[in-house]
């Protein structure tokens, strides 16, 4: 297994500069598309709900993610409480939306990412980071000096901020962002965030620009790159086209995507008649039709033994 780039990054002096953006990033905090500007270095909390400290819901071997993922051992999944989306059909509602968990100091999260790697976790996985970025660079540093070696991943919404992107470059492996929805008012309505899509273009965008397409071991594990998630929603609701021929033509035609088709109603969705269904098994098989169409020729093998 390659070495994780946040080994050299430390190695060569560059987290001190890290950690001051970090804190920059805070107070008054732009550290994602919503801008809030609040003082979270003095704990004010605005749509993420989250001040100085990250919220933490559970940290486990995840067995449920991508094989190039989750391997033999385990994704060592971390699992951040709240989300800056308000995403109406969130199947981990009370992770994100309700909050369930508790504050945990980056002496404590440096030890969740250890104990991980004792439980012989292939990854550390960062879930739903956007909103702690400067937390989990302040932890990093104290999770390294104890021994820390596994790859990170960001696994995330892609409803992310430059700037906190780019403080991850030289930290961050391997970026697995979703990509919800293609349409400005769909993400109004289903995400309340009407520039989701194209905030997600350009983190996409500037995720790729760092490590590329996603690499995979011999082993069959993932070492660097991006992988991208998308959700197949009932009606297309998604613009899976579109997605599809965005990632083939502006980002790489070799990108890796896992379709997924597993949306179920869930949370506020019954409030919402146009997704207040499951995905039906012809939508995923058309969805999946597609990404053929517009060139993207690596998807989850997972989801392609499916199809049969």
């Amino acid at each position: 297994m390659p070495t994780p780039c946040y080994l050299r990054t430390y190695k060569e002096g560059g987290f001190a500069a890290k950690l001051a953006r970090a804190y920059e990033l805070l107070a008054p905090c732009v550290a994602c598309p919503r801008r809030c500007q609040v003082d979270r270095l003095h704990d004010q909390r605005s749509v993420c709900r989250t001040g100085r400290w990250a919220k933490v819901d559970c940290a486990f071997p995840h067995h449920g993610e991508e094989d190039c993922l989750r391997g033999w051992n385990g994704s060592g999944t971390i699992f951040f409480s709240f989300c800056n989306l308000r995403c109406v059909f969130c199947q981990n509602f009370s992770i994100s939306q309700l909050g369930s968990g508790t504050e945990r100091t980056p002496a404590e999260l440096a030890r969740m990412m250890l104990r991980l790697q004792e439980h012989g976790c292939h990854n550390i996985n960062f879930v739903t980071p956007e909103h702690v970025v400067p937390q989990i660079v302040e932890a990093l540093p104290l999770a390294i000096e104890q021994g820390l070696r596994l790859p990170l991943v960001y696994n995330t919404s892609a409803y992310d901020d430059l700037e906190s992107l780019r403080l991850m470059e030289g930290v961050i492996d391997i970026y697995m962002p979703d990509f919800k929805v293609w349409d400005a008012e769909t993400a109004r309505r289903l995400l309340k965030a009407r520039d989701y899509p194209e905030v997600a273009r350009a983190a996409i965008k500037e995720m790729h620009r760092q490590v590329g397409d996603l690499r995979i071991s011999d082993e069959g594990l993932a070492t660097r790159g991006v992988l991208v998630r998308h959700l197949v929603m009932p009606n297309d609701l998604a613009g899976t086209r579109q997605i599809m021929r965005f990632l083939a033509r502006e980002v790489s035609p070799d990108s890796y995507v896992n379709v997924m088709g597993q949306y179920r109603p869930a949370w506020k969705a019954a409030r919402y008649p146009e997704i207040n269904c499951p995905t039906l098994p012809e939508e995923t098989q058309r969805a999946l039709d597609i990404a053929e169409e517009e060139g993207i020729s690596r998807v989850d093998q997972r989801l392609c033994r499916l199809r049969y």
